[in-house]
């Protein structure tokens, strides 16, 4: 019989490692690893590994697979770990992720699982499962065939879920590794999920009707028939609940996330095109994976209204405070929200100022809001970008059953706290729970969308997308909100924001592109755009330089141009130059104790250009 080693070398030659070049590492990410899917199928192969050896050193528990790349287009694929109890991956495992995916041969990918074995204090021989799924993408058929092929080669148990919702298997996970204990978390079965959220949705609603229909765009990704099979679950003459789907197409995977979604809707800031939007009519979308929850109107008079995640997080923490009080827990129980830099000001000043609740300020990415969240017997955190959920301690869910109510109001507040543990998925943002939980406020409150909206006035905002030349020079400081490097570049921020009112911008590096996203805030909209189209030149990287541009025809027309066009300044500008330093030059002789040597660089190009190869220096 072959052993581990030789079954993962056999497996693992069947999936070779596509080289990312220039000494270019994967890299395991608050995604997990996200990118062109024709890069991952060896990638999901080690993922798989990883996942075997994460079971075995946590006892057996089981750790999901996800297969998928969320809001990204089609071509794009992605994989990530669930940890036991539906939480992301570890953080301290993520560099193991990058150590394994990395490694440069078959022999090498056996020797390092083994020595993380060692290093980790794990038996191989002890028993391990994994269960996975993924989202609607034609390539995700090819990678979780690798990832099976791990699984079997390191004689892991598995479950393949195919077609799921990302909130769906993390759910699956926590019920898995709860099932039959007094922390169960729901049946072990995508059935259990609807069965679990159209129960507790009809007791949060304690006998109220949901008014108006909803339509719900599904960013024709998987989101589209796992929420028409939840419908089927949801009593409509109890709940009047009633839902048109729109944005459903599975079958044509060149549309998923196309011009629709709540990606588009973000950061568009518009309703999708299609179907056309009516006037009045409540609409939400999700993203394709369904873990993204925006909600949206037309306003006949003032056109489209956005309510992001900032409105639901504000919108739950206000609801779930106020049951809190009603409870009589109010002195027992602290109820807190979690926020990154992207969250809009003026959702920050009424949740302190208004609700009177304290606002953490943590790093993007769910795995930072999430840890924080669970500092309070009350967390609520929501990325601006629809990402989010409601997280309960375990003193705050046994406070909700077993606290004696004083009075019928008292018993009210309290059964709807706790249908609303059940209702909210409290592993990760759920868009479908999540929409669910705001219908249920909504109708609570009898309130629509534009009542919602009229809470607090959004600041005016702008996020703009910027190609850079290494986005690994970007460090920050302050949850994110400023930058530490490359150096300078934060004055000059600072100098831009001070000539606006009520205003402030950051920058900070995309986790999964080569690419900066800039954020603008300022009290009207020009000066928002205005303030983000002045911050954001001096980190983009210019277009690249070609022998047709007229302006190269001799060197003294290069250089007056350089002197008279601000465009063509700006690619020797100082911001410019600590940025896209890389864009420029490709070898170290025109560095001099750590700086460039501009005469020597402008020399050698020109000469390059002279004889022709000018297009080995774009």
């Amino acid at each position: 019989m072959a052993s581990i080693d030789e079954n993962i070398k056999a497996a693992s030659a069947k999936h070779p490692l596509v080289s990312l070049g220039d000494g270019k590492q994967y890299t395991y990410g608050t995604a997990g690893f996200r990118m062109k899917a024709d890069l991952l199928e060896a990638v999901t192969f080690r993922v798989g590994l990883l996942a075997s050896l994460r079971s075995r050193k946590l006892g057996g528990q089981t750790i999901g697979v996800m297969v998928t790349a969320s809001h990204n287009p089609a071509a794009d694929n992605g994989v990530k770990i669930v940890d036991p109890m539906g939480d992301m991956l570890e953080q301290d495992w993520e560099r193991h992720a990058t150590t394994l995916v990395n490694a440069s041969s078959d022999d090498e990918l056996a020797a390092i699982y083994n020595k993380l074995a060692v290093d980790l204090k794990i038996d191989l021989s002890a028993p391990a499962k994994v269960i996975y799924g993924r989202d609607t993408r034609p390539s995700g058929h090819k990678l979780v065939a690798a990832l099976a092929d791990a699984l079997q080669a390191t004689n892991t148990e598995f479950v393949d879920y195919k077609l799921l919702t990302t909130p769906q298997l993390h759910y699956l996970v926590r019920a898995t590794n709860t099932e039959g204990t007094p922390l169960s978390y729901g049946k072990v079965s995508e059935a259990g999920y609807y069965e679990k959220l159209a129960e507790a949705f009809v007791r949060a609603l304690r006998g109220r009707r949901v008014q108006g229909n909803l339509i719900v765009d599904c960013a024709n990704g998987v989101g589209g028939p796992k929420l028409a099979e939840l419908l089927k679950y949801i009593p409509k003459d109890k709940t009047g609940f009633h839902v048109k789907i729109v944005n459903d197409d599975v079958l044509r995977p060149e549309v998923l996330n196309l011009d629709c979604g709540a990606d588009f809707v973000k950061t568009k800031q518009r309703a999708p095109p299609s179907p056309k939007p009516v006037p009045g009519v409540r609409s939400c979308s999700l993203d394709g994976d369904a873990d993204r929850l925006i909600y949206y109107y037309v306003d006949a008079e003032t056109g489209f209204v956005m309510l992001d995640g900032d409105r639901i997080s504000s919108l739950a923490a206000s609801f779930i405070g106020d049951l809190v009080e009603s409870a009589g827990l109010k002195d027992e129980l602290r109820i807190g929200v979690v926020q990154t830099a992207y969250a809009n000001g003026a959702s920050t000043n009424y949740i302190t100022q208004h609700l009177k609740l304290p606002v953490i300020c943590t790093p993007t990415g769910v795995k930072h809001l999430h840890h924080v969240a669970q500092g309070f017997d009350v967390g609520v955190y929501f990325e601006a970008n629809g990402h989010g959920t409601v997280l309960f301690s375990s003193d705050a869910l046994s406070a909700f059953k077993t606290k004696e109510p004083q009075s019928p109001a008292q018993k009210d507040a309290l059964d709807t706290l706790a249908a609303l543990g059940d209702l909210i998925n409290q592993t990760v943002g759920d868009a479908i729970s999540d929409m669910l939980l705001v219908e249920v406020i909504l109708a609570h409150k009898n309130w629509t969308l534009s009542d919602w909206a009229m809470t607090y006035t959004d600041l005016p905002n702008r996020l703009v997308r910027v190609e850079v030349g290494n986005k690994d020079l970007f460090r920050t400081t302050d949850a994110e909100r400023r930058l530490l490097s490359p150096v300078g570049c934060q004055d000059e921020i600072d100098e831009v924001v001070r000539k606006y009112k009520d205003a402030r911008a950051f920058a900070r590096a995309s986790g999964t592109e080569n690419a900066c996203r800039v954020y603008a805030e300022a009290a009207t909209r020009s000066e928002a755009n205005e303030l983000a189209e002045r911050v954001a030149p001096a980190f983009s990287a210019p277009p690249p330089l070609s022998p047709s541009d007229p302006w190269l025809q001799d060197w003294d027309h290069l250089f007056w141009l350089i002197e008279e066009d601000e465009e063509r300044e700006r690619r020797l500008s100082p911001s410019y130059r600590r940025i896209n330093v890389d864009r420029i030059y490709k070898e170290p002789k025109y560095l001099t104790n750590g700086e460039v040597d501009w005469d020597e660089w402008a020399e050698d190009k020109w000469d390059e250009y002279k004889w022709g190869k000018w297009d080995e220096c774009d």
